[in-house]
């Protein structure tokens, strides 16, 4: 069944056309060229390229550490205009639960592109910029789409631990951005590209410019790129909130059209009432019971994909003082805004404290009492637009110098970032005003309806409102009055700035050692100082807005680091043993806040023959809490989780110890009733599971919080065959086992650890309502507890070869192989080890595989990229399949597997006679549709928010000078 827009628009039709073209022109004998070309174009036998994660030059550069490197060809043959993108198609990579997908996230990281390396938390990836950190916000994330494609001469991924060359935050793996150097020229580049729906229009234009001598080179290059949002009710599984194939469940309760609690007409029996569409709204008569199939689809009013727009300039130049010594400096400058929306805020008058009822006095009340009710500001939706300026200047002086026939590379530098972030919220309502516009009002001699009683008029500004008026009814107290939506709905402004200052010295060279050859060692220090700070809206601090409550953030550290790195030959040139190094380094980190940690690594690299090489490392690493773990405010978010004792879905279904926690009462917690079903937003049953909670919890920081520590292993090998060139073949396994975890002591956790665990400490920290049994308030903040731990292969084919008179392929092939991906809450022995493999984003498998042809002036791309099938609780007994699953956590509980997915994207490229390269190409050229997953995983709608949201279409103008 499928919902999906279609829309032919010049852009579609052109690059339609172009692609047609290409395909037969792929096909075409036109294109022949003569052997001597051919000849001239030979592929040559892969070579490894500079390995990041060692601070020592080689003139092998093939090393121990398992590197992706991604160069300015493969960003080129993509068609993907951010750096998040490019990345975010590697098997290694997953998306991180804060993504242009998720419409709900919300505070200082709304907006940024972040990369997730083995899904262990984006805030577990280190970046770099030529070798250089970029800065964080306060919770620790880099935004990667601070940093313009124009300059980026290549990217390399570090799959390995990189603490002690790097420091903290590289447990999952380093990711270093590396930028152009002795460019000589100019370069312009525009890109248009948009969905087939029509939407979602992708503009980016850049020009670099660059000159190169003996003396020295300077590049600069300025780029503008534009994301338009995609809107949920565009395609089908995002339209409705539970999806295609349910598109009336889940909807809200709590509607544009307003309700409230009390007698449907004269004498009539207690429910939830509405008005007649068109009728007088202070005639009680003319009210009826609410019915389900006027609630509201809030996906109607939601982005599928966030808005955004960023302009960016790239200034680098290097100077000659000497024929050993250099100056070098580079500026980044990037501002981005981003626009995301909600619907508008589902208003309860009896869940505020204290309760804001529609007062009996008003000229509204069709009852004459003081009434509760139940609203959605329809009218205007809940808008963030998110704006962030970065400044990074970095500057030092490098050289050499020769000891006794060994040449020694030494630099010292400076860089700093500053990050400044204003982010305005519009729609959320503001309390004491809306306590006042539900307040006594009258109606005027003028014929205007007032705040206040006719012997008591309210003073100041005050717009009454009538929240029992339906959407699009004219009337007076309608939301659609510009006057009240000026008095209910004003902007709230958040402000953030964080400062990264760091500065580092470093040297490396070679002496005299073993048989086998030089001993290299590296060397170098460094001082890093972090501040930062967020604060939101001073009504949002007290309390006095609808929107979620927090409190500032505000704090600053410093460390003081030292690393030592050797490399040292073993053997060499013998059997079985052509090459055997190890390479050992070690770094000490001194930090104000919690002390000191010393993190080691050491690597192996044997080749028994030329064509085999074997790698292995052991690395410890760790990751310091950040600004916002340690000196964070106090937060809120409306969660989403399973209560154990819903009867239907929760572990009390299959487990009758946790059912008799639950319906007797446990810990000071009120039973529950045996048929009781969990309720969700406006406290409507949920449909669907993990269920999002209609009231705000409560979150905050830990100022004695310490450092998560984390070891790692790998061992691998790269077999190039000498009789078959350009031919490599991979095989990498990996160990990571994090410990001391820095985590939201989770809400699932915790009543997992009430109901299902029996600890009864547990379950003080929440609030269940003996009437209805919902739970209305929580509080859960930062600790260190339990471990995490994963496990995996990673597998490549890489081929470079030519066919004589036909043309150049290259084939490519990389997959990832989850072993296991397992988190253990806390370190209660009794605690069960949760499996994450396989459910919500974390794939069992990713593969990748690329074909590229090139023949004369013409190339061609075609790329496909497969996910293994998911599993999640089922939430529908027509699509659960798996109906009698026994969970080890939960006992009983139905699952419902998925089947695979695979994109197939394609581009073709001309080369101009005049240096121009004009591309054409599609993502996900089949139009493929992920399956729908009612667990929202990483997104904010029943898809996984990491999977293509339809065909992509794109051009692209390269013109070099």
């Amino acid at each position: 069944m499928q919902y999906r827009k279609k829309v032919d628009n010049k852009l579609t039709v052109a690059v339609r056309l172009a692609l047609a073209v290409g395909t037969f022109a792929a096909m075409s004998p036109a294109f022949a060229q003569d052997a001597s070309s051919a000849s001239q174009n030979d592929a040559k036998k892969l070579e490894a390229v500079t390995v990041t994660g060692s601070r020592i030059p080689r003139v092998d550069v093939e090393t121990a550490q398992p590197v992706v490197t991604i160069d300015r060809k493969q960003i080129e043959n993509q068609g993907f205009t951010s750096v998040a993108d490019i990345l975010q198609n590697l098997t290694e990579v997953g998306t991180p639960p804060i993504s242009r997908a998720n419409a709900l996230s919300s505070g200082e990281d709304v907006g940024g592109y972040y990369v997730d390396l083995r899904n262990l938390g984006a805030n577990r990836t280190l970046i770099l910029i030529n070798g250089k950190r970029l800065g964080a916000n306060t919770s620790g994330l880099q935004d990667l789409g601070q940093i313009p494609v124009s300059v980026i001469d290549r990217i390399e991924v570090l799959k390995d631990g990189g603490s002690s060359i790097y420091g903290s935050d590289a447990i999952a793996g380093v990711v270093n951005v590396i930028t152009r150097s002795n460019f000589t020229g100019a370069e312009a580049n525009a890109y248009v590209g948009e969905y087939d729906q029509g939407d979602g229009k992708n503009q980016s234009y850049d020009f670099t410019i660059g000159t190169a001598n003996d003396r020295g080179s300077i590049m600069a290059s300025a780029q503008y790129q534009k994301d338009d949002p995609v809107w949920a009710k565009d395609r089908d599984f995002s339209a409705y909130p539970s999806g295609p194939y349910h598109q009336t469940a889940s909807w809200s309760a709590v509607t544009q059209n307003g309700s409230f609690s009390g007698p449907c007409g004269p004498g009539g029996a207690k429910a939830t009432c509405t008005l007649t569409p068109g009728t007088d709204p202070r005639n009680i008569a003319n009210y009826q019971p609410l019915t389900s199939d006027r609630y509201a689809n809030a996906n109607q009013e939601m982005t599928l994909q966030t808005g955004t727009e960023r302009t960016s300039l790239f200034v680098a130049g290097k100077y000659n003082l000497e024929e050993n010594i250099a100056f070098k400096t580079d500026f980044l400058y990037n501002k981005r805004s981003t626009f995301q929306q909600i619907a508008g805020y589902p208003y309860q008058s009896a869940n505020w404290n204290p309760k804001t009822p529609l007062s009996g006095q008003s000229y509204f009340n069709p009852l004459g009492t003081d009434l509760q009710f139940a609203r959605r500001g329809w009218e205007v939706p809940r808008t963030t637009t998110s704006d962030l300026e970065t400044y990074r200047w970095t500057a030092g002086f490098e050289g050499y110098f020769e000891v006794g026939g060994h040449t020694w590379n030494w630099d010292v530098g400076a860089m700093t970032n500053r990050n400044n972030m204003l982010k305005t919220g519009h729609g959320d309502f503001n309390l004491v005003n809306a306590a006042k516009a539900l307040g006594p009002s009258y109606m005027g001699s003028d014929g205007k309806v007032h705040c206040g009683t006719a012997a008591n008029p309210t003073s100041g500004t005050c717009v009454p409102w009538n929240p029992l008026l339906p959407y699009g009814q004219a009337g007076a107290g309608s939301l659609s009055d510009p006057d009240l939506q000026s008095f209910l709905f004003p902007e709230f402004h958040d402000t953030g700035k964080t400062t990264t200052v760091d500065y580092t010295a470093n040297i490396a060279g070679t002496v005299p050692g073993l048989p086998a050859g030089e001993i290299g060692i590296a060397a170098g220090v460094e001082h890093r100082q972090e501040d930062g700070r967020f604060v939101p809206d001073a009504f949002n601090q007290a309390g006095l807005s609808s929107g979620l409550a927090a409190t500032t953030t505000k704090g600053k550290y410093s460390v003081n680091e030292a690393y030592l790195e050797f490399d040292v030959p073993l053997l060499k040139d013998m059997t079985m043993a052509r090459e055997l190094s190890i390479d050992v380094a070690t770094r000490y980190s001194d930090y104000d806040n919690f002390g000191n940690t010393t993190n080691s690594k050491a690597s192996l690299k044997w080749k028994p023959i030329d064509d085999l090489l074997v790698r292995g490392s052991w690395a410890q690493g760790f990751r310091a809490p950040t600004i916002s773990d340690l000196y964070g405010g106090i937060g809120s978010s409306f969660e989403s989780y399973t209560d154990p004792c819903d009867a239907g879905h929760g572990a009390s279904h299959g487990n009758p110890a946790v059912a008799a926690r639950c319906t007797g009462g446990f810990g000071g917690q009120p039973a529950v009733a045996a048929n009781y079903q969990q309720l969700g937003q406006a406290l409507v049953p949920c449909k669907t599971y993990p269920c999002q909670t209609n009231y705000q919890f409560i979150t905050g920081s830990n100022p004695n919080l310490t450092p998560e520590t984390a070891t790692t292993r790998t061992l691998g090998l790269i077999y190039s065959p000498h009789y078959l060139e350009g031919f490599d073949v991979s095989l990498d396994w990996y160990k990571i086992d994090i410990k001391n975890v820095i985590a939201s002591d989770a809400v699932q956790d915790i009543l997992d650890d009430c109901y299902v665990g029996g600890i009864a400490s547990r379950c003080a920290n929440f609030t269940r309502d003996p009437a209805t049994g919902v739970i209305t308030n929580m509080n859960y903040g930062l600790t260190n507890k339990g471990w995490q731990k994963t496990a995996g292969y990673d597998f490549g084919v890489n081929y470079r070869f030519t066919v004589a008179s036909i043309g150049q392929f290259a084939a490519r092939w990389n997959t990832t192989y989850v072993d296991y991906l397992n988190v253990k809450a806390d370190d209660n022995p009794s605690t069960i080890v949760q499996p994450l493999t396989g459910y919500g984003g974390n794939f069992r498998t990713r593969s990748n595989l690329s074909l590229d042809f090139t023949r004369g002036l013409f190339g061609m791309t075609w790329t496909m990229r497969y996910y293994s099938g998911m599993t999640e609780r089922c939430s529908w007994a027509d699509e659960c399949n798996d109906p009698n699953h026994i969970d080890p956590f939960n006992g009983a509980q139905a699952q419902r597997h998925t089947g695979s997915t695979t994109f197939n994207d394609v581009q073709f490229r001309w080369t101009l006679p005049w240096k121009g390269i004009i591309s054409v190409g599609a993502n996900n050229v089949f139009d493929k549709q992920g399956p729908i997953m009612y667990s929202k995983p990483n997104s904010s709608f029943v898809y996984y928010g990491g999977f293509d949201i339809g065909r992509f279409y794109y051009l692209k103008y390269s013109q070099r000078f």
